[in-house]
């Protein structure tokens, strides 16, 4: 066996000599005849030696232009084209046979017999001493002259040369033509939105100078009666330049008022009257001239992908191919017999023997019958957050709460709906660009949807990632950075959803939108609705019943959250997933480390929809996508999404956006409008509601239940959490730190393997 292997190397090393020796002479024959050629001329023909080439080459030179004429530098490019691919292995044995040989020897004869009669018809060049085609040609044109005339003659020596091409080097004038009507088809379009475009551009100059000018007109008297008419000042109008028929708004910022009740939303002029921000704040799309794979090398490695798969005894078909910004996907029909999971577990050593990083294998590809395998382009494409924001599906999307995620593999938007999740969690590790992409989808909110229509409460647990967006008007609170406080919004969520809830109930509604569209009714017909929850003991006046907006909290890392706080978190964020959707508050987590201490069965439950990075092991992959695939990932944005309701899950490639680019948006929405924070949101105390729990381990000691709760346990003898709950009409969680307080005191004992309790305390106490 090792002599046939050294064998088989010195036989395919010697061949590879004499290509290049092959190579090398055809290349100096073709330099020796072109020479020849270049330095000749029919007067010199006494004096060979003044050629460059001598006698030998003036004799050929002289040889060539009288039979083929000006045709004759078209011999040192044949001489070279053909080393050239006999050196690339062209012409191997896979492909090397006689007929194919002799065909491919009669299309260039034919080529130079149809050239040197066009050449002789039509040329006016000639070579001193010669004519245009040559003998050839000559002879062609008084044998089709008399037979066909001049036009006869060049239609049907023009499609001899066409023919003779291709059957000569296997060129396609086929595909030459579907190229080019490909490129006039789309040009009118290409041209409709320049136009579009430098009008847009025209019309935005024309209004800007147009205020200039205004501005520049007022005097100091009028603008002295312009702040008394309750102007206070005026920003310039901010346009999104990609939306038609966007409106000019002028903001005008109010002072920050903080608000009377923690579970009141109140919507001020100073947060309302913001406008969107502009897409020039945003880079622009590069347009890189790099070249993805041809469709030569896109078959050459559908055939390698069989040939490997076959090396592994499995027999596939590659049926289709899909070119994307940055993986092709192979689609691949496997023969009968063959399980998805031989060839799922054969990814790595595709990968290796394919080149590449790392290769993706889809089992399933719904509305298919076909497996894919997704690889890695020789060049990706960078998805630009403007090119998303810009595009049409972005544009026609209605919902203030619309995602834009960046491309799937076939280059196409993806936007999605956070209403429709209606709660997400992210996961993947340090450099896959979860960072990036939560700042893209924050973009994408903040140029979608007003203050009026969009609220946020942002969680740092890092103090760094979501810091930058402190103090834009979306804010209802500043940037929360301490977990007790960061528990403290999520009980105020719940409040709020609470409260949504009761009244929605009294208007008869479903859902937020149903809630806002009642309220709009009433001020529409000046009959402005009362709050059905108004309390005359707290307020003197009933307060009227406004819009309210919608509530995205996100926590941009989740498991560090978890490690200080613990399960009262996971509870409150369990609350919110299972009731807030028809109230209008909506969770992003995200965390680096999808393990199952942080993402809990009960968070997985009721949060459906999640979004996958590249993570570190399989075992990551099923905690975030109960399924594996992320791990195969190429990061820097690379995701899979798996929607509410399938099992799928679909690859994204993340739209980037810089910091520089989130700091221009943030700057331009500060100057907008101003903040209106409810101050007390993250120094909530509902202790009157008796539904949450409250973070201070000591704070049951000065609940003032607890008295009613040792009586109540003194009356009816039973040590009972869930007795206490119905009693007092509290929550569970209260309910179990007063029982946990009345067992440190001393009045029930710990709990037994069955679950109940003994009551320490004696009955002539309840006398």
């Amino acid at each position: 066996m090792k002599k046939t292997r050294t064998e088989d190397f010195l036989q395919l090393s010697l061949k590879q000599r004499l290509l290049e020796g092959l190579l090398i002479v055809s290349g100096a024959l073709a330099l020796f005849l072109f020479l020849a050629l270049w330095t000749h001329h029919p007067a010199l023909s006494i004096k060979p030696s003044l050629n460059i080439a001598g006698r030998w080459g003036d004799r050929l030179a002289h040889f060539f232009f009288n039979s083929f004429g000006s045709l004759a530098y078209l011999f040192p490019v044949l001489l070279l084209y053909g080393g050239w691919q006999c050196f690339k292995g062209r012409f191997s044995s896979l492909s090397f046979s006689y007929p194919f040989l002799a065909l491919r020897l009669v299309g260039f004869i034919t080529i130079f017999i149809a050239a040197c009669g066009l050449a002789a018809l039509h040329s006016t060049h000639t070579t001193p001493g010669y004519t245009p085609g040559g003998q050839l040609g000559n002879l062609i044109t008084r044998s089709f002259i008399v037979q066909f005339n001049v036009v006869g003659s060049t239609l049907f020596l023009l499609a001899l040369l066409l023919a003779s091409t291709t059957l000569a080097t296997g060129f396609s004038w086929l595909n030459i033509i579907d190229k080019i009507s490909s490129h006039i088809a789309v040009l009118p379009g290409k041209i409709a939105e320049k136009i579009k475009k430098l009008i847009i551009l025209s019309m935005r100059k024309g209004a800007s100078e147009k205020n200039k000018s205004r501005v520049n007109t007022f005097s100091k008297t009028e603008a002295t009666n312009i702040s008394n008419n309750k102007i206070s000042s005026q920003f310039n109008p901010i346009i999104n330049s990609p939306l038609p028929n966007t409106e000019i708004i002028h903001h005008n910022p109010l002072s920050i008022k903080p608000y009377s009740s923690p579970t009141t939303i109140s919507n001020k002029k100073n947060t309302t009257e913001s406008s969107l921000p502009s897409l020039t704040l945003l880079d622009p799309v590069e347009k890189l001239n790099k070249e993805g794979y041809t469709r030569d090398e896109l078959e050459q490695l559908s055939r390698d992908v069989e040939l490997r798969l076959k090396d592994f005894g499995i027999q596939v078909q590659v049926v289709a191919v899909h070119p994307g910004p940055v993986v092709t996907r192979f689609e691949m029909q496997p023969a009968a017999g063959i399980k998805v999971s031989r060839i799922t577990g054969l990814a790595k050593d595709l990968a290796r023997s394919l080149s590449v990083v790392s290769v993706r294998i889809v089992e399933v590809i719904p509305g298919k019958s076909v497996i894919g395998l997704e690889v890695p382009n020789k060049h990706r494409e960078i998805v630009r957050l403007s090119e998303i924001l810009s595009s049409t599906a972005y544009q026609h999307a209605r919902s203030p709460l619309s995602l834009a995620l960046g491309k799937d593999i076939a280059g196409h938007p993806v936007i999605v709906d956070l209403g429709k999740m209606p709660h997400l969690l992210v996961a993947g590790t340090t450099g896959s660009g979860k960072s990036v992409g939560l700042n893209a989808m924050l973009l994408s909110i903040l140029y979608k949807a007003t203050p009026l229509q969009v609220r946020l409460i942002m969680i740092d647990p890092k103090m760094l990632e979501l810091a930058i967006y402190e103090g834009i008007p979306h804010l209802l609170a500043p940037v929360v950075t301490d977990m007790k406080e960061a528990a403290n919004a999520l009980r105020w969520c719940v409040a709020e959803m609470e409260r949504r809830y009761k009244l929605m109930a009294h208007l008869g509604v479903r859902n937020l939108a149903g809630y806002n569209q009642k309220i709009q009714e009433a001020n529409d017909k000046k009959q402005p609705l009362n709050n059905p929850l108004w309390n005359p003991e707290q307020v003197d006046k009933a307060e009227t019943l406004e819009h309210l907006p919608y509530i995205i909290v996100l926590i941009d890392e989740f498991a560090d959250m978890m490690m200080v706080v613990g399960k009262k978190v996971e509870e409150l964020i369990a609350r919110i997933a299972q009731k807030a959707r028809a109230a209008g508050i909506h969770l992003i987590l995200a965390t680096q480390r999808p393990s199952v201490d942080v993402i809990t069965g009960l968070i997985k439950a009721n949060i459906p929809t999640r979004i996958s990075f590249q993570v570190s092991s399989k075992i990551d992959s099923r905690t975030i996508l109960d399924q594996q695939g992320a791990e195969q990932l190429l990061g820097h944005g690379d995701m899979l999404y798996l929607a509410p309701g399938t099992g799928v899950p679909i690859r994204v490639h993340g739209a980037f956006v810089a910091d520089q680019e989130v700091h221009q948006v943030v700057s331009a929405l500060k100057k907008s409008a101003i903040p209106d924070y409810i101050l007390d949101l993250t120094h909530t105390n509902l202790s009157e509601g008796g539904d949450l729990d409250f973070l201070d381990n000591n704070s049951s000691e000065k609940d003032v239940l607890y008295d009613q709760a040792v009586q109540i346990v003194v009356e009816t003898r039973r040590a009972s959490i869930s007795s206490i709950q119905r009693r007092l009409k509290i929550g569970y969680n209260r309910a179990a730190r007063l029982m946990e307080d009345m067992e440190k005191a001393g009045l029930v004992s710990a709990m037994e393997s069955n679950g109940n309790r003994e009551i320490l305390i004696p009955d002539r106490l309840n006398e």
